[in-house]
């Protein structure tokens, strides 16, 4: 006796509900994600034990380079724009429309006052470029970063946070810099931005 032959049959699944899944945890994990800025320099920050977490708005953050240059960040673009404006008339610096615009989007910043307009002046590529041979002066004769940490303290208010980070291999007498400059404005509290080091548990 013939067998009997059996009539193929498409198989058809329905993706839809994997399609909506895929698109909501697309949508979780780019609502929830931090973009970290891009630096002017790349720093490698020594490692510590401590867990204690830097908020993440009204901050006030400082960057020095192995060699010692300075690099500043504020939080929120209309905080920047009023700090700088405190910044250029102090330095007798005038400035437009589109300049306090350019650079309340920008990334860290370091430019001496007296090199501002020029250095807005220039495309963005030739700004990356430029930006790391700069750094904000904090030499005794012209201390501008305690310029900057006074204004925005002026505009941010009493519950600024102030965080350094610095590379590991930064020497220590450009750390201690800085943090005399804080001091001389009794800015004694401050938060050192650090790795996490795991800890191993003793037998």
């Amino acid at each position: 006796m013939a067998r009997p032959k059996l009539k193929k049959r498409d198989t058809w699944i329905d993706m839809t509900p994997m399609s909506d899944v895929m698109v909501l945890l697309l949508t979780f994990f780019m609502l929830t994600s931090t973009f970290l800025k891009p630096e002017p320099v790349t720093v490698n920050t020594p490692m510590s034990v401590s867990e204690i977490k830097i908020p993440e708005q009204n901050i006030f953050s400082v960057l020095i380079s192995p060699e010692g240059k300075v690099f500043l960040d504020i939080d929120n673009s209309e905080d920047r724009i009023e700090i700088l404006e405190k910044l250029a008339a102090n330095y007798n610096v005038s400035l437009t429309d589109k300049e306090k615009r350019d650079f309340s989007i920008m990334t860290s910043f370091g430019i001496p006052m007296q090199n501002f307009k020029q250095f807005m002046g220039l495309s963005n590529e030739e700004q990356l470029k430029l930006l790391p041979q700069y750094g904000v002066p904090t030499d005794s004769t012209d201390n501008q970063f305690k310029s900057w940490v006074s204004a925005a303290r002026e505009v941010k208010g009493k519950e600024m946070v102030i965080a350094i980070k610095a590379d590991q291999d930064t020497p220590y007498t450009y750390i201690k810099n800085v943090m005399g400059s804080l001091q001389d404005l009794k800015e004694n509290r401050y938060n050192l931005i650090t790795s996490l080091r795991k800890v191993e548990d003793e037998e």
